[in-house]
């Protein structure tokens, strides 16, 4: 039937054909981006599961044809991006044939854009970001991802969590869960936060902020409690805006 359509044999005739290409396209495209299939079982799984008989050369065609839509596509969620206050990073290795590369996010709550570069490094975020800065940057403490804000650096606390969460693994009962739950606290008052007014939010800071400071006081027992106190130290004032 899917075979019909493509060559307009099907009940619609050459329209259905047109719509179908089209979602085989797209189909294509998600199966070899997303899935990661290579192209030659890629094939093969066409012609298995829908009878289709589609080259490597046919399939390179229609991701080729797919760059100038996507480009333009991530220039305008780019825009988007670079238009707010506030940017979030991050990156993790992936490979890239034999090589290892880095897979970069720059994302805000509803856009994100992914670059992979071969590198991990500042020049990554500066030739995203060109001569614009966010507000706020919310990241790990990562070297490269540092210095970007104009006001104020946000770890993020996720990444904090998992640091908390290995230090308690690692046997450290004094500060780590407390500062696990506070950190929870905090994450809960975000998702609360576009229904708070600005008045509860800076009350909520300051309750934050006088729970850390009694944190801040304790002795760990372990090294890995006090690695993670260490750490906080260094780290940006946890904020409900987060």
């Amino acid at each position: 039937m899917l075979r019909q359509a493509l060559q307009g044999r099907a009940a619609g005739g050459l329209g259905a054909g047109i719509a179908v290409r089209a979602k085989l396209r797209a189909f294509v495209i998600y199966l070899r981006s997303v899935q990661g299939i290579p192209l030659a079982r890629l094939s093969h799984v066409l012609r298995d599961l829908f009878g289709l008989d589609i080259s490597e050369g046919a399939l390179v065609n229609i991701l080729d044809a797919s760059r100038e839509p996507f480009a333009m596509q991530t220039s305008l969620i780019k825009a988007r991006l670079l238009a707010g206050t506030a940017l979030a990073s991050d990156e993790t290795g992936m490979r890239v044939g034999k090589g290892n590369w880095w897979l970069w996010v720059f994302h805000h709550a509803d856009s994100a854009v992914f670059i992979a570069a071969k590198h991990r490094s500042k020049a990554v975020v500066h030739a995203f970001l060109g001569d614009w800065r966010p507000d706020y940057w919310i990241s790990d403490r990562y070297g490269g991802q540092m210095g970007w804000a104009t006001r104020e650096h946000q770890v993020c606390l996720a990444h904090l969590i998992r640091d908390v969460q290995y230090a308690i693994d690692s046997g450290d009962a004094v500060f780590a869960p407390g500062l696990k739950g506070l950190l929870k606290r905090a994450c809960a008052i975000g998702r609360r936060r576009d229904a708070l007014t600005d008045g509860t939010l800076k009350i909520y800071e300051a309750d934050l902020n006088r729970r850390l400071d009694r944190l801040m006081s304790l002795i760990p027992a372990d090294q890995a409690g006090v690695k993670l106190q260490t750490i906080i130290k260094r780290s940006a004032v946890i904020s409900s805006s987060s």
